[in-house]
């Protein structure tokens, strides 16, 4: 599913930090803490329609008070809090349909990994709109949530402020889904071995170098 996605963005340091060691390819954490307030902005400068989908009714009431308070230029298309539960293909019909109907021209999906990466594989040629996955940076935006502190984001160490404030949530997806990132981390390593694949990787190099700055190519 993430790799049909039509722009898959490094969300944490480790993953952007791979981009050097696996590839010698410099790559900036794209995550979408960071990317939210950008891109609300834009839309407030370029006028674009949004529409928030995902969280709970009580998040939902809020994050609406506060762009209205703090963006009232900003055009929000809709706002939609689903039930916490798998939906009927029915629903998934009329949700479609009141996005596209909505004019909305970028839907922020507030469901978290994976349930929001499944979510918009299912609905990339029912929505007519730009999805983006945005993970839990909601509450963070509206200030619900801390951020953790700029020197713990660069030392790759926000994993763990947001372990530390969620354990029971997120002890699975740190403790067990990073350990076995780690192993595919260290088989893809070893894929270096193979002169062929070590020649391909050059081969890719030399194309990037002579792409110019707006078309250069990154391996995932």
């Amino acid at each position: 599913m993430i790799n049909e996605a039509e722009i898959i963005t490094p969300d944490g340091v480790p993953i952007s930090k791979c981009f050097k060691l696996l590839y010698r390819i410099n790559q900036d954490r794209v995550d979408g803490m960071s990317m939210l307030p950008m891109l609300i902005k834009k839309a407030v400068e370029e006028n674009l329609s949004v529409y928030f989908y995902g969280g709970s009714p009580e998040l939902i009431i809020q994050a609406k008070s506060f762009l209205n308070t703090n963006y009232p230029l900003l055009n929000i298309a809709g706002i939609y809090s689903p039930p916490f539960r798998y939906l009927t293909e029915a629903e998934k019909s009329a949700v479609a349909i009141n996005i596209n109907s909505s004019g909305a021209n970028i839907v922020f999906v507030a469901l978290g990994c994976p349930k929001q990466e499944q979510w918009m594989a299912e609905m990339k040629d029912k929505v007519q709109s730009v999805m983006i996955g945005i993970g839990g940076a909601l509450p963070v935006f509206i200030g619900l949530q801390k951020r953790a502190p700029k020197w713990m984001q660069k030392g790759s160490l926000e994993w763990l402020y947001r372990l530390i404030l969620e354990p029971k949530r997120l002890f699975k997806r740190y403790m067990i889904t990073n350990s076995v990132f780690l192993w595919l981390l260290v088989l893809e390593k070893m894929k270096f071995i193979s002169p062929q694949y070590r020649a391909a990787l050059e081969d890719m190099n030399k194309i990037e170098a002579i792409k110019p700055e707006n078309e250069k190519i990154y391996i995932s």
